[in-house]
């Protein structure tokens, strides 16, 4: 016997807010992996610490040692993979436990973030709000080799755009940037001769994080065909 699905089934989902336009990378389904992952890797690493620490100082000591160290670490898993950021109206929204805004074109200071673990490189955008406690970070590409994940045409674009509007960090010369990149995709450079690519590079190997200020950035962007 064939049921005709309830009313309840048939209706559309919600649309999406077509003014917020996510800014991060992964589907949820590599998230899921990711966080599981990252989680079994935290009871391995606590169970070690735990193991040594029971034999410098007994059973009871290794015991705290592997609860701290796991709580630590799947607090760190979590809130990576919780991690939500989207752009709208010229602001990034990030989302861990709540939602805080930086309004991009209020920005006091840009900074371009390039780091490295094992082997993959992320290069990002750092802006630092008025308020110090307000900050939000951008990955726009991520590089392994001679290839990596970029962030979307639309993206790039619109924060080119809401960079435009920066006077007080310079913001012009991140959104020439980002204009540079648009343009080196449009001619179907490879992903080795496109600027972000090369900024990446750029960066001295064996550091896990190395900033570009706005300084350097405009050189680079002013040595760009």
């Amino acid at each position: 016997m064939v049921t005709e699905p309830s009313n309840e089934s048939k209706k559309p989902a919600p649309p999406a807010d077509p003014d917020r336009l996510p800014l991060h990378q992964e589907g949820s389904v590599l998230r899921r992996r990711r966080a599981v992952s990252g989680l079994a890797s935290a009871v391995v690493i606590a169970a070690a610490f735990g193991f040594f620490g029971g034999l410098a100082g007994g059973e009871l000591t290794g015991l705290i040692v592997a609860v701290v160290v796991a709580a630590l670490l799947g607090y760190l898993v979590v809130f990576t993979a919780r991690r939500r950021v989207w752009l709208e109206d010229g602001m990034v929204l990030v989302r861990v436990w709540r939602t805080r805004r930086v309004d991009i074109a209020q920005a006091e200071r840009i900074d371009l973030l390039v780091t490295d673990v094992r082997g993959m490189r992320t290069i990002s955008l750092l802006f630092n709000a008025r308020r110090r406690s307000r900050a939000a970070k951008v990955d726009l590409a991520v590089y392994a080799g001679t290839g990596g994940r970029e962030l979307g045409v639309l993206a790039l674009r619109r924060l080119a755009n809401a960079l435009m509007n920066n006077i007080e960090a310079n913001g012009m010369v991140f959104s020439e940037l980002l204009v540079a990149q648009l343009k080196s995709e449009a001619r179907g450079d490879a992903a080795a001769d496109r600027p972000l690519y090369r900024l990446a590079a750029a960066a001295p190997a064996g550091r896990f994080a190395q900033r570009f200020t706005m300084d350097a950035v405009s050189s680079f962007v002013a040595h760009l065909d």
